[in-house]
């Protein structure tokens, strides 16, 4: 079943280093990509057959170019993308440092054009109509593109499938207070809420799976989700509560296989799936994405996923 998906963001070009467990002031060589958490699941979806628009900015700078070019080979449709053209599009640097939490450096300017989004780069009929209206924490931080995001959140009205990303990266925030109040204000706007541990604990007050579920269905959010890394990943409705364990992998980097998940769960939200078939989808295309050094560039396809699924070799 083919959907619609928006979402909303930031965008960048990354740069992965090479060498598993060298630091920046190390001798590296990089690769280069395309990324940004809802740029990532955007990719996702659209490799996984649905509809997805992303709502963004690049500058006006050949890496802006780029990033066009890339997102429409893999089938994004960019008609929203805006051009910021005296901006610079941002640029991120990932030491695998160690592999499974690689250090990040944003350069990001002072004002990236993802952040300068207004109220009218979104249709009121696309936001409406969309299948999954799925929006990145890190967009309620900074800009005129917070406050759009709010009013989008607010003009969407929680209906389904509506989803925070909880996407939590400090350097974004004046404070923690600030991204607690943004969080919470956006959970009670959305119908799904996404976020590992440490998320859940600036957003809602807990890290422990179970309560931070409970603290979110009783926000009247329809179905919670909270990421455990390693451990797995827990998914709660007021029906129904399942735990999906990790998968065997020989990881290669961790970067973007919280946004290979989403696209998953898209795809699953779109198909009706239960939580459990939801989960273990979600969970195996992270999974997939971490046994690859880059992000954008590895996210499946439903074939590739679903052979990744079912090789004995994966099984935990």
């Amino acid at each position: 079943m083919r959907g619609s998906v928006v979402t909303v963001g930031r965008v960048s070009i990354d740069l992965y280093a090479r060498e598993a467990g060298a630091a920046f002031r190390d001798e590296q060589t990089f690769s280069k990509s395309v990324g940004g958490s809802p740029t990532n699941v955007a990719v996702a979806a659209a490799r996984l057959g649905h509809h997805a628009t992303l709502i963004t900015k690049v500058g006006g700078d050949e890496l802006g170019q780029y990033v066009v070019n890339r997102l429409n080979g893999w089938g994004v449709d960019t008609s929203s993308v805006g051009i910021d053209p005296h901006g610079l599009t941002p640029v991120v640097l990932a030491a695998l440092d160690p592999p499974e939490e690689p250090r990040l450096i944003f350069h990001r300017q002072p004002d990236a054009p993802d952040t300068t989004l207004v109220a009218g780069d979104l249709s009121r009929d696309l936001l409406e109509s969309c299948d999954v209206f799925w929006m990145s924490g890190c967009a309620l931080s900074r800009g005129t593109s917070a406050t759009s995001s709010m009013e989008w959140l607010q003009q969407r009205a929680r209906r389904d499938h509506t989803v925070i990303d909880l996407d939590y990266r400090p350097s974004f925030w004046s404070s923690v207070d600030d991204a607690r109040r943004a969080a919470r204000s956006a959970i009670d706007l959305c119908s799904v809420v996404v976020g590992n541990r440490t998320e859940c604990e600036l957003a809602i007050g807990t890290a422990e799976p179970d309560r931070a579920a409970d603290a979110l269905l009783e926000r009247d959010v329809s179905l919670a989700i909270i990421k455990l890394g390693a451990g797995g990943v827990l998914l709660a409705s007021p029906q129904e509560r399942v735990r999906i364990k990790s998968l065997r992998i020989r990881l290669v980097c961790g970067l973007g296989s919280g946004d290979a998940f989403g696209g998953a769960l898209i795809h699953g939200l779109i198909s009706g799936w239960d939580l459990s078939t939801i989960g273990e989808h979600a969970n195996a295309a992270g999974a997939y994405v971490a046994t690859q050094l880059t992000c954008a560039d590895a996210m499946p396809d439903i074939k590739q996923l679903t052979s990744f699924m079912n090789d004995p070799a994966n099984k935990s």
